[in-house]
Parts: C-alpha cells; structure tokens; sequence
C-alpha cells in the first residue's frame, strides 16, 4: 500500500521467512513499515525477518480485532488490506517480542509448571477413582513423600485384579512425572545460582528460585516501563475503571498479562506471611491491610508492591533492605523501607522492624 492508501500489491505467500523477505525485497525494496498481528508464529517470524532486514512491527491482535471488525465483511483479504492501514497511519500497539534468553528461560519455567498440573490431575483422578471403593487415599504434601503416593496406590490393588492393573499402569506414570519434575527444578536452581540478578531479587523474602527466574523473563527488558509503576499495570495488578460522562464503575484488578506471574506474585506473598518467621516492613504492612480488607485483598495489594520492589531491585543494582537504613547505591527506598512515627517522641523516625510496632 502507498502513502495515499493505494494498494500495490497482492500476494499469498506461506510462512516462510525467506519468501516473504524475498518478496518485499522485489515487490517494495523502499518499504517503511511492516505490520503482522500477535500470534504463535509472531514471535520466531519478527525475528527472522529482523535478521533480514525487514522493518517489521508485531501487533497486537485483540486491539487489532477492533478495527477489522468495523470493515462490512470479513475476509483474510480485507483483514490484510486493514492491516496495511494501519501501518500507513501509524495508529497501532507494539507488542515486545521476548528476547532469545528471555524464551529460554520461559521454556522450562512453562514445562514445570505443565508437568505439576499433570501430576496433580492424575493424583486427583486416582483418588477420586478409589473412593468408589470406598478407598480413601492419605492426602501427600512434600515432595519427598511422593513416592509415598505410589506405595499407597500399590497396596490398594493387592486384593483386586482391576486395581492392580491400575496401580501397574498409573505408577510409573506419576513416577515420570516427580522425576521429570525434579530434573527441571534442579536445573532452574542451576541458572538462578549462576546470575548474579536472580541472586538479588531472592533476597526479597518469599522470592523463590522460579518467582526470580520468571519475573525476569516476563519482564525481558527493564527499560520498557517509563515508571516502575507501570509493571503492576502490564501483569494486571491494578484495578480496572470504567468512566463515562456520570458512570464511574471501579472494579477487581484487570488481569491483563501473564496469569502464571501474577500467581507466582500471589504465592510469594502468601509465603511471606504465612511462612517467613523474620519480620519486615513487607510482612508488616500486608498484616494490617489484611486486618482492615482481608487476606485475599491484601495479598492482591502487596503482589503488586511486591512487582514494583523487585523491578527496583533490577534497575538500580541494589539488594533487599530489611531495615529503614538506606544505602549509597539505593535510588528508590521503595526497596523495603517503611517508617514509622510514635506520638510522643517528637516525630522522630524508627524502624519499623520491630513487631511491637507493627
């Protein structure tokens, strides 16, 4: 399409890196922008055709969606030749296309977190099998109690044909699973030890190897967000608002982004308050929000806080504080510094790592 919204040329090409640079190379060597929507594809094909020196911008298709859903009819033609509007206007989101090592990391988190469904369905599906025998299996929390799992299960088909047949074909199924499980979390721990950037963002409490990990290759790129409070915004940490001239509709929080992160956010502060013993300004300040709203409402809350402190933690170089002191290297004291003031000393500051006054 020209400056004047012309169309030049129509062609129906397959996924091909190489056909469709070879295209625009013959057909438009002087184009200026190349527009695709977000897809499966997006991501490997905005980098090979990068690597080729096509000036390619992903979109994102459900803000996409709506203005190919004005056009009267709908038709890969005329999805195309909207798109092309869009990119001659200009009037279009950019989606970040996750780096090389930010998928690398993503990969493995994703395939545990797969693998950990599957085993908690199968165990569910047994139990809920069993109980039709009138077997009821003892509930299984440690991980080193697995097995314990599958010797139960065993000692169940003893006596019956069909049950053992179950326990020989379920077993060693749930027993691939511990152990693919297991080699995928001792290889996570073996990159988080090796980078010096996951090594601080634990040092949060209630920040775990895959939480780091995960928040990193979520976010890719510190220097995406203009303000370190855009990133509860982009994983949905924020409410959503609906305002329109009298109507003024605040609602539960938007949920935009990546679900997985923002329920690695909710376990970590979760963890923070049910199973960190040391106090901190963290712990202390979502047990009074839980007092006043509610756990659920304050461990949503501090998720967010908790986002904004380690994105702070990546962009300055600092380390966690558990206590009001601030350091020279330390821009943001968002970093774990809360402040306290008693009533009767004259406004002077105390730290508020001392539980008696939390």
């Amino acid at each position: 399409m020209d400056a004047k919204g012309g169309v030049r040329r129509r062609a129906v090409l397959p996924t091909d890196q190489e056909r469709i640079a070879a295209f625009i190379a013959a057909e438009a060597p002087q184009t200026e922008r190349v527009v695709h929507e977000s897809g499966i594809l997006s991501t490997w094909l905005t980098r090979e055709l990068e690597r080729r020196g096509v000036s390619i911008l992903c979109i994102d298709a459900r803000l996409a969606n709506k203005v190919l859903s004005a056009r009267l009819n709908k038709s890969d033609k005329v999805d195309a030749e909207s798109l092309a509007q869009l990119a001659r206007t200009g009037w279009l989101t950019r989606v970040h296309i996750h780096s090389e090592a930010s998928n690398h990391i993503r990969a493995p988190v994703g395939a545990r977190e797969r693998l950990i469904r599957m085993r908690k369905e199968l165990e569910a599906h047994l139990r809920g099998m069993l109980k039709t025998y009138g077997i009821r299996m003892t509930q299984v929390h440690q991980a080193k109690a697995r097995r314990g799992f599958r010797d139960q299960l065993s000692e169940t088909g003893a006596g019956d044909p069909v049950l053992r047949l179950l326990a020989e074909t379920m077993s060693p199924i749930h027993g691939m699973l511990c152990a693919a499980t297991a080699a995928l979390d001792g290889e996570l721990l073996a990159i988080a030890r090796r980078s010096e950037l996951e090594g601080r963002l634990m040092s949060v409490p209630g920040i775990g190897t895959i939480t780091a990990l995960g928040f990193v290759a979520t976010l890719d790129d510190p220097a995406r967000f203009r303000r370190v409070s855009d990133v509860g915004a982009f994983l949905g940490l924020t409410p959503r608002r609906y305002l329109s001239s009298e109507v003024d509709r605040p609602g539960c929080i938007s949920k935009c982004g990546d679900a997985d992160m923002r329920r690695l956010l909710v376990s970590a502060v979760a963890t923070l308050i049910t199973q960190v013993a040391r106090f901190s300004p963290l712990k202390a300040w979502t047990v009074r929000l839980s007092a006043r709203k509610g756990f659920k409402k304050a461990v949503v809350a501090r998720a967010r806080k908790l986002a904004v402190i380690l994105y702070a933690i990546w962009r300055d170089g600092s380390v966690f504080r558990w206590t009001k002191e601030a350091t020279a290297y330390s821009k943001y004291p968002a970093c774990g510094e809360v402040r306290a003031r008693r009533p009767w000393d004259g406004g002077r500051s105390i730290s508020a790592n001392r539980s008696r006054w939390s």
